[in-house]
């Protein structure tokens, strides 16, 4: 259970209250740090904002100094963006995070490991108020440097955070509020940075933690997606030069070896035939029955038996002995891409974590995050499968997608799910989406065509 700041604390707390107790453990608090023995708790502060303020203080953080100090001019800043791996990820995060927030009264600001802010984008009259204390790209907000905030400590921990008003440490900072969660290496697992909602209350809402959460984890899948078609590009050239003589297995493509790091661990299948498959920085186009194999696998980390696996794999009645020759020649394209992830038998099952791009639209859509669902969904689970298995994954992700979107998604929502193939014929869609636009909206011309499209159809 991940140990968070909400404004409604547990036991009962109010956010009044939480303020109450924040503000009476400032009292304590001098510039050179805590006045009360270690031994000593302050109630009603969580126990991880008080080991914050402790490590405050003992890395000699002011709370009284208004600003946090420039780490970076801006020739210095433009340049480290410029070659910093987060700024791969700037588009999602200005689609996800900062366009749907731009008026709202958010920041959203993208900072570095050591916790100076690279990039702070949103309310522009939020940024002018945000300048008094210097929230600004470029800024050193580290725990080291300005004590408790979103940033510096979710760093410091290692996990989402959210720090409400006075649980600032900086005194300047408790008009404010803030949610922060680390951005990872998805193939190293390296901390690269942290990616912040500030502003008022709003910025500490029950859901704005698993909003960022999400908008994260797509971030980290963009990421691996350009990485692998970097792969995949320097690939090509090369595999023509060798000729029919070395041609790689048209089931096994491993990457070139300077493209190492790429992509770990993870499994392609929305919106293709064959599935992408990457493993520790080696990639292999799979070919249709070895991406059914491997999804359901990857589905049931707990392994299937020989019989489990023939009735999900295969429509009709099959032997396993069928099965066992079709892991055979599984287990020769893996041996090739990676030794490590050949499955085991007696249950089957993979020896590594493999994450299908399917799973993250369900953990998406657990979160309530149908929003960047939509935006990680590229299609159909293998849509040309017919393994019982694989059948039922495809039926499960698309119908909670548009479950989802139909109960909670917005007009923009609607219309970009009703570009989906499978949503072609979906007339309830587009009467959700109808019901939401404005009146004088210059998008619903184009959906009641679509709509006189569709009667016309069912009409024939």
């Amino acid at each position: 259970m991940r140990n968070l700041v909400h404004p409604a604390a547990p036991g009962g707390n109010t956010a009044e209250l939480r303020q109450k107790y924040a503000r009476t453990g400032h009292e304590q608090l001098d510039s050179r740090g805590l006045l009360f023995p270690d031994a000593r708790q302050l109630p009603g502060l969580s126990p991880m904002i008080q080991e914050s303020w402790r490590r405050s203080a003992q890395l000699r953080a002011n709370p009284d100094h208004p600003e946090a100090p420039l780490a970076m001019d801006r020739e210095e800043l433009e340049e480290y963006r410029r070659q910093h791996p987060l700024a791969a990820i700037m588009p999602v995060i200005h689609k996800l995070l900062v366009l749907p927030g731009h008026d709202s009264g958010l920041l959203v600001a993208v900072g570095d490991e050591l916790g100076r802010l690279l990039w702070v984008e949103g309310d522009t009259g939020m940024q002018r108020k945000a300048e008094g204390m210097m929230f600004v790209p470029g800024a050193d907000w580290s725990e080291a440097t300005v004590g408790t905030s979103a940033p510096g400590t979710a760093l410091a921990v290692g996990r989402g955070i959210q720090i409400s008003g006075a649980e600032h440490y900086k005194r300047s900072a408790h008009p404010w509020s803030c949610t922060a969660v680390p951005f990872h290496d998805p193939d190293s697992g390296a901390l690269l940075g942290v990616v912040d909602i500030t502003g008022t209350e709003s910025a500490v809402a029950p859901h704005t933690l698993s909003l960022v959460e999400a908008t994260v984890a797509a971030a980290q899948a963009h990421l691996r997606v350009e990485r692998l078609q970097l792969a995949a590009a320097s690939t090509a050239p090369r595999a023509r030069r060798r000729g029919p003589a070395a041609r790689v297995p048209a089931d096994a493509a491993a990457a070139t070896p300077d493209a190492t790091s790429l992509y770990r661990n993870s499994l392609q299948l929305l919106g293709r035939d064959q599935a992408l498959l990457s493993i520790d920085g080696r990639t292999a186009a799979l070919s249709a029955r070895h991406s059914e194999i491997l999804a359901l696998l990857s589905t049931h980390p707990q392994g299937l038996s020989a019989e489990e696996l023939c009735s999900l794999l295969y429509p009709g009645e099959a032997s396993t002995m069928t099965l066992r020759a079709e892991m055979v020649r599984l287990r020769k394209v893996l041996q090739q891409l990676s030794p490590e992830t050949v499955p085991e038998s007696r249950p089957y099952r993979l020896p590594v974590d493999l994450v299908p791009d399917s799973g993250q639209v369900l953990n998406c859509l657990q979160r309530g995050a149908h929003r960047i669902a939509l935006e990680v969904y590229r299609g159909a689970v293998l849509p040309r499968s017919e393994a019982p298995g694989i059948v039922e994954l495809r039926n499960r992700v698309s119908s909670l997608l548009r479950e989802a979107v139909l109960t909670d998604g917005s007009a923009e929502s609607l219309l970009k799910y009703a570009e989906l193939p499978e949503a072609r014929h979906d007339v309830d869609v587009r009467v959700a989406a109808l019901r939401l636009l404005p009146p004088r909206s210059p998008r619903r011309a184009a959906v009641v065509a679509d709509l006189e499209r569709l009667d016309a159809e069912l009409s024939a």
